[in-house]
């Protein structure tokens, strides 16, 4: 472009050398609004950290200051209905947090002393003291926000296949151009110097590869952007190509398809137990576990007897939990834990759709509790948009067999697999790998690492929460919201036709006015059209994924 410039002052085609870079500065100009657009988007999802902290200075007093000049160690005071603008540890002794901006778990959070708490979170009760551990710019949401607005840095094939054919069309133009300038001297006998400088800038603007190299990753930039927009975080434009081609999405069953959170659905105690006083027994023991499931109790059975004199507590790994009770043996899990201490039961517990879980009390079986987790509202509309886009859906689980079926069942997912280990994951993606389909993976990204990283496209549902799973996925729901899964798939669909249009548009007008201008037929308007009013078009036609619904 600068040649084309130079060389039409040169011969005295003023206007015509104003208009190529005229144009190409509008051309500028729009590109870089439409990147501002992009980022605002991306910035207005992730950059939630307040600008303001209070800290407490040497003689205890509250003192506002930029969250920027907040230093490690420094001790932040946060009043309910705060925002954590840094990442840290609770000073406090306990404090019960909102991490929906992080995790999309809407359930309030809450902290002891020494545990650590992330930029993002909000302080619900009492005013609470957090002593910073990590740099503003080094917060959990920073690191995130960084790599979201670097996503571009991870090319589509597209892009790079762009990239490299500019590096190597661009000299091979400046010196076919210098030919078209010079060689017709030895083979045409009306030779005019400034006729034929005249074609070859007319060539060199025509030739540009601007709306390409332009448009191309501006359009990958703006499906980065939708998508932010939309709450879905992708991690490089390569991403946007290889979710655009899924056939198969393979998805985990708890907090991806179903909430996560477990509600007890039936009691059966035997009539020869007090079934007040067993309930009571299984609600002291369960508030020894982390497990959903102890929450899901007490939340049936309300307030714990601290009173009840447990002794012995053992949590045994993957059966359940066992104790002493005034010397008698309490055990509360899965049928397994039965078997293990020969407790007889006369129940055929494989028919149960719910997860079951079994209680004996003084070497005898007392009942079982049946609970359940409740599938997530907008999941069946999930499973019949991957349906219409062509795409298989498969729920792998650790779950029992029967309530994965269930699920399975409810939302009309094509195969299901319950009573599965992190290694049979991989396995059954692999089958599904043999038959040359392409696998997106969803779930929480940190047990099922090892499916994520095998899958084409590694998808995490309300990842925020766990370093490990912006590390693993490619792509990130923020909100928790299955329905987002057919949207990314759509976004990259999109972005990818937005692509090809620009590519076909700029070789077929660029193609068009070459031989236009060879033939001498055309001027520098039609040259300027060729480059920088389709690379306007281009640019313009990029934008148009940033307003659309999806």
């Amino acid at each position: 472009m600068g040649i084309a410039t130079i060389g039409a002052f040169a011969i005295g085609e003023y206007p015509e050398g104003v208009a190529v870079m005229l144009f190409y500065a509008v051309g500028e100009v729009f590109q870089s609004m439409a990147v501002t657009r992009a980022k605002g988007n991306i910035k207005a999802l992730l950059d939630q950290r307040p600008d303001e902290v209070t800290v407490m200075d040497n003689n205890n007093r509250p003192e506002i200051i930029k969250a920027k000049e907040a230093k490690i160690g420094d001790i932040i005071q946060l009043k309910p209905g705060e925002k954590l603008a840094l990442d840290g540890e609770l000073f406090s002794e306990s404090a019960s947090f909102n991490t929906a901006a992080l995790t999309g778990e809407s359930k309030p959070d809450t902290k002891n002393k020494g545990e650590t708490v992330l930029a993002g979170m909000i302080n619900i009760n009492s005013i609470a003291l957090v002593k910073v551990n990590t740099a503003y710019e080094d917060s959990k949401l920073s690191k995130i926000l960084e790599l979201v607005q670097n996503a571009t840095a991870q090319k589509a094939p597209t892009e790079l296949f762009i990239r490299k054919f500019a590096k190597v069309y661009t000299p091979i133009v400046v010196f076919l151009a210098i030919g078209i300038c010079l060689l017709p001297y030895f083979f045409v006998d009306d030779y005019l110097f400034r006729d034929w400088l005249y074609r070859a800038l007319i060539f060199l603007v025509i030739s540009c590869p601007c709306a390409l190299v332009i448009s191309i990753p501006l359009g990958y930039f703006g499906g980065i952007g939708a998508a932010s927009r939309n709450g879905i975080l992708f991690k490089g434009s390569n991403f946007l190509d290889s979710i655009a081609e899924i056939q198969n999405v393979v998805m985990d069953k708890t907090g991806t398809m179903t909430e996560g959170v477990f509600k007890v659905q039936e009691v059966s105690i035997s009539p020869e137990f007090n079934k007040e006083e067993i309930l009571k027994l299984v609600n002291a023991l369960e508030s020894k576990s982390t497990h959903p499931v102890a929450t899901a109790i007490h939340n049936y059975v309300g307030d714990i007897n601290h009173s009840i004199p447990l002794e012995n507590v053992e949590e045994i790994a993957g059966h359940g939990l066992k104790a002493t009770v005034n010397g008698k043996e309490l055990l509360i899990g899965n049928f397994k834990l039965m078997d293990k201490f020969n407790i007889t039961y006369d129940l055929n517990h494989t028919n149960i759709v719910y997860t079951v879980i079994a209680v004996a009390y003084d070497k005898k079986f007392a009942g079982f509790i049946t609970i359940a987790d409740s599938i997530k509202e907008d999941a069946r509309e999930t499973v019949d948009n991957l349906h219409k886009m062509n795409v298989k859906a498969t729920m792998l689980s650790g779950d029992k067999g029967t309530v994965v079926k269930y699920v399975a069942d409810q939302l009309g997912i094509d195969n299901a697999f319950g009573d599965l280990l992190p290694e049979d994951k991989v396995n059954k993606v692999k089958e599904i790998k043999a038959k040359n389909q392409t696998v997106a993976f969803v779930g929480d990204g940190v047990n099922d690492a090892p499916v994520v990283a095998l899958s084409d496209v590694g998808i995490a549902m309300g990842g925020l929460g766990s370093d490990a799973t912006i590390e693993t996925a490619d792509v990130v729901i923020q909100d928790d919201k299955p329905s987002k899964i057919p949207m990314a798939i759509n976004i990259g669909k999109q972005t990818k036709k937005i692509v090809w249009q620009n590519i076909v548009l700029a070789f077929a007008v660029k193609a068009i006015v070459l031989i236009l201008g060879a033939g001498g037929l055309a001027t520098m308007w039609e040259a300027v059209f060729a480059d920088v009013g389709v690379a306007l078009l281009a640019i313009l036609n990029a934008v148009r994924i940033q307003r659309m619904k999806f």
